[in-house]
């Protein structure tokens, strides 16, 4: 979503509403926006002026991604000048959640968990984090929770048919509103909370999946875990390489 950063006020996604300033806006999670840094300044004061907007602490779950002028996307890598990682004053970034706990649990304050919700939210609405119906209708009825309050018939259908959640959300309208009735008196902050653990639980949790070829030019896809770097394919199962063994293999290679 392009941010016009000719206005003073900004209405952006998630209905969160933030200041433009000269250099950066206040936004949250994977709010898309376009910013115009000091060239010079390094990748890790960027972020840092970013998560310090924010008052966001718990900031290593996150970066700032940008897309390179070959067309992949990229990280805006901490220890290097701007100046160096961008070919274009004019550039997008996103700030999104770059690192998945396994256990959301681990997530100390509320700012951190209500950033990752609206990551789930981002990914659950096109179609990144897959799942089945009744999963897809329980989270969206957990944020229905937290947008709106408790059940109600009229506010609930009104909401539903003006917002799309997730796709094909027409479909899924009545199991929505039914697992909604059940949240009676969650607070905002249980809401996201009950998210976060439906959603760890998914498949598709965390995983961002970026397309590659095997040594025989095959296409395959990559992703990094907390456990490793996950290698799948259409027809083939999953194969997760973890860390501690290509930690181990590295080492044997080194002293062979």
């Amino acid at each position: 979503m392009n941010i016009d950063t000719s206005s003073t006020e900004t209405s952006i996604n998630f209905e969160m509403t933030c200041k433009m300033y000269k250099a950066f806006p206040s936004l949250y999670c994977d709010l898309f926006f376009f910013i115009f840094p000091q060239r010079k300044i390094l990748g890790s004061d960027f972020f840092n002026k970013v998560c310090g907007h924010l008052k966001l602490l718990e900031k290593e779950y996150f970066g700032l991604e940008f897309r390179h002028h070959t067309g992949s996307y990229a990280w805006i890598e901490l220890l290097k000048p701007v100046a160096k990682q961008i070919k274009s004053d004019d550039v997008a970034f996103h700030f999104i959640v770059k690192f998945f706990p396994p256990d959301p649990g681990q997530l100390q304050r509320g700012l951190t968990r209500y950033l990752f919700a609206l990551q789930i939210k981002q990914d659950l609405s096109n179609g990144s984090l897959t799942c089945n119906d009744n999963s897809a209708a329980l989270l969206v009825s957990h944020i229905l929770q937290a947008e709106i309050g408790d059940y109600d018939n009229e506010l609930d259908a009104h909401h539903l048919e003006n917002k799309q959640y997730v796709p094909n959300q027409e479909y899924l309208d009545h199991k929505i509103i039914r697992f909604h009735k059940k949240h009676r008196g969650h607070t905002p902050a249980e809401s996201d909370v009950h998210l976060l653990e439906v959603a760890r639980k998914m498949d598709m949790y965390g995983i961002r999946p970026h397309p590659a070829h095997d040594g025989e030019g095959m296409r395959i896809n990559l992703a990094v875990t907390h456990m490793g770097v996950l290698v799948y394919q259409v027809k083939y199962k999953n194969i997760c390489l973890r860390f501690s063994l290509l930690i181990e293999k590295k080492k044997n290679t080194k002293y062979a």
